[in-house]
C-alpha cells in the first residue's frame, strides 16, 4: 500500500544499549498486527536484529528500518544501535527521519546513551520524544527519571502519560491530556477509575498546561484566565511545541507486556511531524544553498542513507524519497558524481524482509538495489534540478589494528573485501602504512573491528585476525663522524675499487642531506651519484634497530679511483661501508612519533585525563571549552602509549568522551626503552635487511 506523506512519520528510535528498543519496536510491530507472535532479542528472533553476528552478540550492531502500520498511519521506525561501538548507526538513521524516540529504561533511567540520543536529535534539529520502557518492573521509578530528565535536558522535559501503582500490584497509566487512567489485560486496554497520586496530579497537569500555553498567544491568555484547555487544544498545543522543538513529551509502558502502546502509537501520529513537514537544506548545481522540501509533485529527489553490502542481492541502497517518486526507469543523476545513476528494483524493507515495490513514493523510506556508483550521503535527483544534500557526520575512527591474513594468497582479497564494508559502515577506515607495510583498519573500539573482522569472514570469506600495529620508528645521529670506505675486490679480468672518506653530522632535515667537498678531483665528479644512491640505501637501515636514518647530512671529503676497476657499483659499496664505519660511532639514537591529543571530555574528568596523559609520557599544553559543557584537553603523546587509549577514554567517561590524535613530529626514544624497542626490531627482523 502506497501512503501519502501527511500520512508517513519516520522516526530514529535511540537510547542506550539494553534500553529495550528493538523490543519495543517489535511490541509496535506485533500491536498494529503485522507479526502473529512477538520475538525476543534473547532468542535472536526479532525483526530489528536478523545479522548473525546481532543474534550471537544478542544486541542490534547495525540500524534497520522496521515499518509499523497502524490505523492508516506508516511509522517507518529505525532502530539505531545503542552500543557505543555502533553509532553510526544513529547517525545514518536521523538523515532519513523527522522525530528521536529516545528510549529510557524504566530500570536503568537516563543514561549516556540517551543523553547522546537526546543530543543529536537537537543538533540536527528534530523533533524528540521520550519512551521509558520497563514500567511493570518492581524496581522502576517513573518520577525519578522524569526529575533526572529534566535536570539533563532541560525545562522542555513534558510528562504526557504517567504510571501508577494498584493496589494489587498491576501497573495503571494516566493520560494527563484527557486526564482517564487504563490498565492493560494481555495487551488489552481497560479504562479503570482515576487513582489517586496525591498532590502530584494536579502538579503534572499545571506543568503540562504551562508548556503547551508558551506554543500559542490564545492559549497563553486562556491559561492565565484560569481557564482550562480541551483536549483538542492540548494535543495540538503539544504538537505545535513538538514540532517547534520547545516540548519534549514524556510517554511510558511495557513492550515485553503491551502496556500503553496503543497511547504512544497514537501521540506519535498526533504530535510528531509528518514526513510531508520535512525540509533538508542542500546545494544546487551551482553550490548556492537550497531548500528541499517533502513534496509529491516536486521533481525526484532521492537521499542515499545507508548501504549495505549483500552477498546476495549485491549493493542495497537504503533511500528517502523528498520529491517526486522513485520508480526502477525514473531518470536521475548522482549529484556527487555528476553521472547518471541507473536505478535496480525497488524494494519495501522491513528487517531483513525485502518486498517488490512499484514505487516508493515522496515521504516514504524503501531500497534500490543495485546501484553502481552511489554511496552512503548522495542524493539522486532529476537533471532538471540537481540538488546535493549534506553527508551523515560519523564518529572519527579512533581505534586502529593491523591486520594479518590467515590463508596464504588472501592478501590481494583483503582490501576489495574491506572497501566493501566501508561503504557498508564508513566509520570503519583502511589504510596500508608505507613504513610497517602493514594493512591497518581503523573503527570506534574493540567491538567494532571484531564485528567487522566477523563480517568478513561471514559475507566475503576472507579470515583476518588483528594485531597491534607496528611504530614506525626512526633513527638519528648526535656527533660529527668521518669515516673511509674502501671497496676492493679482485676477480679474474676487471677488478672492483672504490674508496671514499664520508662525513656524517646531525641536520635538521627529514631526508639525508648530500653534499660533495673534494678537491682535486680524488674521486671524479661521475661517480658523486654513486656515492649519494649508496649512502641513501644505507640509510634506509640504521644500525640500532634497522629503523629510516632521519636529521643526518653525509659530506663526501675525499677518496681516491683506479682508471680501470673503478665503477658506480663500487662506489656504492664504498659508500655503505663509511656510513657502517661511522654511524656507530656518530651517538646513534631512536626516534619516536608524538602526535597532537585532542580529548573532548565533561568537566569531571579533566584532571584524571591529565593524570594518564602524563602517565603515558605525555606532555599537557592546555584546556578550551568545548560545546555541550565539555572540556578539550590538549597534549602531546608518544604514539606508542595511545593504543588502548579509545577504551581507557570510554571506561573514565562512560562513553561521553572522544579524542583525535594526529601525527606532530619525531622525539628522542628515552634510552631506558630503547632496549626493548631493539629486542623488538630483532624479532621482526629489522636487522637482517642489510645490504652490502
Amino acid at each position: 500500500m502506497e501512503y501519502a506523506s501527511k500520512d508517513i512519520r519516520n522516526i530514529l528510535v535511540a537510547g542506550h544499549a539494553g534500553c529495550g528498543k528493538t523490543t519495543l519496536i517489535e511490541a509496535l510491530l506485533y500491536a498494529s498486527g503485522a507479526t502473529e507472535r512477538m520475538g525476543r532479542v534473547e532468542d535472536g528472533t526479532t525483526a530489528s536484529d536478523f545479522d548473525p553476528e546481532e543474534v550471537r552478540r544478542k544486541a542490534s550492531l547495525n540500524s534497520s528500518v522496521v515499518p509499523v502500520e497502524y490505523q492508516g498511519i506508516k511509522y517507518n521506525m529505525i532502530d539505531a544501535p545503542g552500543l557505543f561501538d555502533f553509532e553510526t548507526g544513529a547517525c545514518e538513521g536521523v538523515m532519513a527521519a523527522e522525530s528521536v524516540l529516545i528510549c529510557v529504561s524504566g530500570r536503568s533511567g537516563v543514561t549516556v546513551g540517551a543523553e547522546k540520543a537526546y543530543r543529536l536529535a537537537v543538533k540536527n534539529n528534530r523533533a524528540r520524544m521520550v519512551f521509558v520502557s520497563k514500567m511493570d518492573l518492581e524496581n522502576a521509578d517513573y518520577f525519578k527519571i522524569l526529575e533526572q530528565l529534566k535536570i539533563d535536558f532541560g525545562p522542555t522535559i513534558c510528562p504526557c502519560v504517567v504510571p501508577a501503582r494498584l493496589d494489587d500490584g498491576t501497573v495503571a497509566y494516566i493520560n494527563l491530556f484527557s486526564q482517564k487512567a487504563f490498565k492493560y489485560e494481555s495487551g488489552k486496554q481497560i479504562q479503570i477509575d482515576l487513582p489517586d497520586i496525591g498532590h502530584r496530579f494536579a502538579g503534572l497537569i499545571e506543568a503540562m498546561n504551562e508548556a503547551i500555553a508558551e506554543t500559542d498567544e490564545a492559549l497563553m491568555e486562556k491559561f492565565f484566565e484560569g481557564e482550562p484547555f480541551t483536549t483538542e487544544e492540548i494535543v495540538s498545543g503539544m504538537a505545535a511545541g513538538v514540532r517547534a522543538g520547545q516540548i519534549t513529551p514524556v510517554f511510558c509502558g511495557s513492550a515485553v507486556n503491551q502496556q500503553a502502546l496503543d497511547m504512544l502509537l497514537y501521540n506519535m501520529k498526533e504530535l510528531l511531524p509528518a514526513a510531508d513537514a520535512a525540509a533538508m537544506v542542500g546545494e544546487d548545481a551551482a553550490g548556492e544553498p537550497v531548500e528541499v522540501a517533502c513534496d509529491a509533485s516536486a521533481p525526484t529527489c532521492a537521499y542515499v542513507f545507508k548501504t549495505v553490502a549483500d552477498p546476495f542481492v549485491g549493493k542495497l541502497s537504503f533511500v528517502k524519497v523528498l520529491g517526486g517518486k522513485l520508480t526502477s526507469t525514473s531518470n536521475v543523476v548522482n549529484s556527487r558524481t555528476g553521472q547518471a545513476e541507473r536505478l535496480g528494483k525497488m524494494l519495501t524493507i522491513c528487517g531483513k524482509k525485502q518486498t517488490d515495490a512499484a514505487a516508493i513514493p515522496a515521504g516514504d523510506i524503501g531500497a534500490v538495489a543495485k546501484l553502481t556508483t552511489a554511496k552512503t550521503g548522495d542524493t539522486l535527483c532529476d537533471p532538471a534540478r540537481v540538488v546535493k544534500l549534506p553527508a551523515p557526520t560519523y564518529p572519527i575512527a579512533s581505534y586502529q589494528m593491523a591486520v594479518r591474513v590467515a590463508k596464504k594468497g588472501d592478501e590481494g582479497k583483503v582490501s576489495g573485501a574491506l572497501a566493501r564494508l566501508i561503504e557498508e559502515d564508513p566509520a570503519i577506515t583502511f589504510a596500508v602504512n608505507p613504513e610497517t607495510k602493514q594493512q591497518v583498519i581503523g573503527g570506534l573500539g574493540t567491538q567494532h573491528l571484531e564485528v567487522a573482522v566477523a563480517k568478513l569472514k561471514n559475507k566475503f570469506g576472507v579470515e583476518v585476525t588483528l594485531e597491534t600495529p607496528r611504530i614506525p620508528y626512526r633513527e638519528s645521529i648526535r656527533k660529527k663522524c668521518k669515516a673511509q670506505g674502501r671497496h676492493k675486490k679482485q676477480t679474474g679480468g676487471h677488478g672492483q675499487f672504490g674508496d671514499v672518506w664520508v662525513e656524517f653530522e646531525p641536520w635538521d632535515c627529514e631526508e639525508l642531506v648530500f653534499e660533495e667537498k673534494v678537491f682535486g678531483g680524488s674521486v671524479p665528479k661521475n661517480f658523486f651519484p654513486a656515492v649519494e644512491k649508496g649512502l641513501r640505501q644505507a640509510a634506509e637501515h640504521g644500525v640500532l634497530a634497522g629503523y629510516p636514518v632521519v636529521g643526518m647530512k653525509a659530506t663526501l671529503l675525499d677518496g681516491s679511483y683506479h682508471p680501470v676497476d673503478s665503477s658506480e657499483m663500487a662506489f656504492i659499496m664504498a659508500a655503505k661501508l663509511a656510513y657502517k664505519a661511522a654511524v656507530p660511532e656518530a651517538g646513534p639514537v631512536l626516534l619516536e612519533p608524538v602526535g597532537a591529543l585532542k580529548a573532548h571530555v565533561p568537566n569531571e574528568n579533566t584532571g584524571d585525563i591529565m593524570g594518564e596523559t602524563t602517565k603515558r609520557r605525555g606532555r599537557v599544553l592546555g584546556m578550551t571549552p568545548d560545546e555541550d559543557g565539555m572540556q578539550v584537553v590538549e597534549a602531546e603523546v608518544p604514539m606508542a602509549e595511545m593504543q588502548d587509549f579509545t577504551t581507557f577514554l570510554r571506561q573514565l567517561t562512560q562513553g561521553r568522551g572522544w579524542f583525535t590524535f594526529d601525527f606532530v613530529r619525531y622525539e628522542q626514544l628515552p634510552q631506558m626503552l630503547e632496549s626493548k624497542v631493539i629486542e623488538q626490531a630483532k624479532a621482526l627482523g629489522n636487522l637482517n635487511d642489510d645490504e652490502g
